[in-house]
């Protein structure tokens, strides 16, 4: 039974009763929000996976990408990634392995964390097809389905699934004046697919065997968007809108099935156009909780995308967006290592931050109000504990050991909070 068949049924599962402690909210109210499909709990039936909220009035969650390519492949280095990200602050780890030892890849590290995992299963099937038979186009219905059951039995919690992609959506894609096409690795291997077979994706096509393997091990669904922007030129096009579009209808038959579904969006956006997305997508998608890559703001900082990320992911989290998928700064330049999975977690937890405090979240303004007590009472221990980084403040207030415990190098002996302090 799915996590939203039993809160249909009005049964408070452990998992929702963990959630609703930890994020400070009435159990009730989330078990109402699983029923309609406003917050999703991946946690597979096959997986003693950590319970996780995710969705409407609960702190925004991120998740870090993780995996393999077939130039760079280390198990053991991509479980040290998976395991950094989630010390610094991830709640889920996608493994986007493409790499000849991608099912090594995905069971070391499922077996290095307890926290929701996902994956994208037509990568699994595409590189067997390649392997085996000559060409990702070579894949057939069974390698797809064959890819999404192996997985779902071996206990991944989430899967991306690029339904939206469509002999419709990639016409429309092939009349566009789009910059750069397509930039979703799924999305192209389905239209290219489609292009090839001339037939409609089997995804889409057999949606319904697609709910009946998720519904039987409590897969959350996560609805790929294939079309998303990949500069800020081709936000909001009609391709972009077409798949939302598809993906709005194919939500509520997952909620016919008693699957949880998310859905999944840009991209690159720019500033003004990020609002309008959140909303959009939330009206289309019947406030499935929303999974942004970023959104990108600029094309023009590669090497800072963690931070061109961040912007807009602070601003979509405001917005509506209850999920980010972190950008590193190795971001359309190379798999990421150690340090850059860092920062790019670091980054996307400052965004969420941002935006959970101009949301009100309870949870979220009272770290904020810990720190502010910690800097007011010099309380620098406090604040490096406090700190989603806490070895680089520690180092910067080291630099200079001559420094006073009650003052900093920046302003010295001129400190304000000591001048007014020492004269009350």
């Amino acid at each position: 039974m799915t996590q939203m068949e039993q809160a249909r049924k009005g049964h408070l599962t452990d998992q929702i009763r963990k959630i609703a402690e930890k994020e400070g909210i009435s159990p009730q109210k989330i078990l109402d929000r699983v029923s309609k499909g406003q917050i999703v709990i991946p946690c597979n039936i096959n997986r003693n996976t950590a319970p996780l909220g995710v969705g409407k009035g609960l702190t925004t969650k991120i998740n870090a990408n993780v995996g393999s390519s077939p130039e760079l492949e280390d198990p053991e280095e991509e479980v040290k990634k998976t395991l950094v990200a989630v010390e610094h602050g991830a709640h889920t780890v996608m493994d986007l392995s493409t790499g000849p030892k991608f099912r090594e890849v995905r069971k070391a590290i499922m077996a290095a964390t307890n926290f929701p995992i996902g994956t994208v299963p037509i990568y699994q099937a595409g590189i067997s097809a390649s392997k085996n038979k000559g060409a990702v186009v070579d894949m057939d219905e069974d390698d797809m389905f064959s890819a999404v059951q192996e997985q779902a039995q071996e206990g991944v919690d989430f899967m991306t699934l690029h339904c939206g992609i469509t002999k419709d959506t990639v016409e429309k894609l092939k009349n566009s004046n789009r910059t750069m096409g397509i930039v979703s690795r799924g999305g192209a291997f389905l239209a290219a697919w489609i292009l090839h077979n001339k037939e409609e994706n089997p995804l889409f096509k057999n949606y319904d065997y697609l709910l009946e393997i998720a519904a039987e091990h409590d897969v959350t669904i996560s609805l790929g968007d294939g079309l998303r922007p990949g500069c800020l030129a081709d936000a909001s096009d009609i391709p972009q809108m077409a798949e939302l579009n598809i993906l709005g209808d194919l939500v509520q038959r997952a909620r016919d099935f008693d699957v949880q579904v998310l859905v999944e969006g840009p991209g690159h956006v720019p500033l003004n156009q990020i609002e309008a997305n959140m909303q959009i997508q939330k009206t289309i998608c019947k406030e499935a909780p929303f999974y942004v890559l970023g959104p990108i703001v600029t094309d023009m900082a590669p090497g800072y995308d963690h931070i061109t990320s961040a912007i807009g992911g602070a601003i979509a989290a405001r917005a509506g967006a209850d999920f980010i998928c972190y950008v590193t700064p190795a971001e359309h330049l190379s798999i990421p290592n150690l340090q850059e999975v860092k920062e790019g977690v670091i980054a996307s937890r400052i965004a969420a931050q941002a935006a959970d405090v101009s949301l009100g979240i309870g949870s979220s303004w009272e770290m904020e109000m810990e720190m502010a007590r910690a800097r007011k009472n010099f309380d620098w221990d406090k604040q490096f504990q406090l700190a989603f980084d806490p070895e680089k403040p520690r180092r910067c207030r080291e630099r200079n050991s001559s420094s006073t415990r009650d003052m900093c190098t920046m302003c010295g002996e001129f400190c304000a909070l000591r001048m007014v302090r020492d004269n009350i």
